[in-house]
């Protein structure tokens, strides 16, 4: 895998944490990674970004970013408020390909959700993994209403015959109540897709070491780490849940 699309299932759900635990998981394994942003928004020229956060966190990793928009709006919008160009889907899909010549691993890091519109002709991060043929990376969130979204964004990713590499929780909470932790076993299902790591809450304010070093607990060997989804599951159930 290249190349791997991350998306969620909404916005501030743990999209970039969970990128910089991959990319930090790579690393560890001698792989060179790049991170690619192709719309930054919502952040001023003289601010970081999720490309400079997952820099932070994972180390030493090569970030682009393609554009960046002041506003913290749908890059589409953002795009045609700022009075800018937008990023097209090949674009994008360019600077992916480039990547991957030059980098074991490169790690695509969508706005949002899979649809939201990076411009005014309704292109989206699904037609950027549709140009690369790239698997796709579901970011989403632990508790009520997780598995409604999950399963549209699943849904999207059938009808444009995108495979979906699985599904990560990207903050767990310290205290889950009962939805979260039923999500845990439903998630799989709704996704059509495994469950491949969850996140905890608050990762993403670890010192980078720390973050490093714990990371490989949060996600399974697929992402390079070596959490158990039926070891986490089953703990978290515990005997009064099923």
């Amino acid at each position: 895998m290249p190349v791997i699309v991350v998306t969620g299932t909404g916005t501030e759900i743990g999209k970039t944490v969970v990128t910089a635990a991959v990319a930090a998981l790579a690393r560890a394994q001698g792989r060179s990674v790049a991170v690619l942003k192709p719309a930054q928004t919502g952040v001023g020229q003289s601010e970081a970004g999720d490309v400079d956060e997952v820099r932070r966190l994972a180390g030493d990793v090569t970030g682009v970013e393609l554009a960046r928009f002041p506003e913290a709006l749908a890059p589409a919008t953002a795009a045609r408020r700022a009075g800018l160009e937008p990023v097209r889907p090949r674009q994008v899909a360019e600077a992916a390909r480039k990547l991957a010549g030059e980098y074991d691993l490169v790690l695509v890091e969508g706005a949002g959700g899979l649809l939201v519109r990076f411009d005014d002709d309704g292109a989206t991060l699904a037609d950027v993994a549709g140009e690369l043929g790239a698997p796709v990376l579901v970011v989403t969130p632990a508790g009520l209403g997780t598995l409604n979204m999950t399963a549209l964004t699943a849904e999207a990713l059938r009808a444009r015959q995108l495979e979906q590499l699985g599904v990560v929780v990207g903050s767990w909470p310290g205290e889950p109540d009962l939805a979260a932790r039923c999500n845990l076993a439903d998630l799989p299902d709704a996704a059509g897709a495994p469950l491949l790591g969850v996140v905890p809450q608050g990762a993403g304010s670890l010192a980078p070491a720390d973050f490093r070093d714990r990371a490989t607990g949060w996600l399974a060997p697929r992402l390079g780490g070596t959490w158990d989804a039926t070891v986490f599951t089953a703990t978290a159930f515990g005997p009064s849940v099923r």
